[in-house]
């Protein structure tokens, strides 16, 4: 099997700091280097923004922000709201 696209449901839950890097420097290779395209929730807001092209952040299963994931790093609201700042 070679998907093109890849659904990632919570790739953090649970683990280790080191193995949640592990995780995403594969997400990172395989979207850099194999081309896959990749959907991806995920509960730890700063390394699910860090890792989006374009984020969207639910509030109350609402769509209450969408943008890049770079810029939804840096908006108040998001801070204040996931981030703990």
């Amino acid at each position: 099997m070679d998907p093109d696209v890849l659904l990632v449901d919570e790739p953090s839950i649970g683990l280790e700091p080191r193995s949640i890097e592990l995780v995403f420097e594969t997400l990172h290779r395989l979207r850099r280097e194999e081309g896959k395209t990749i959907l991806l929730v995920e509960q730890n807001a700063r390394k699910g923004l860090e890792f989006c092209d374009v984020g969207y952040v639910l509030v109350d299963g609402h769509v209450a922000l969408a943008g890049p994931g770079g810029e939804l790093l840096q908006h108040e609201e998001v801070g204040h709201l996931f981030l703990g700042g």
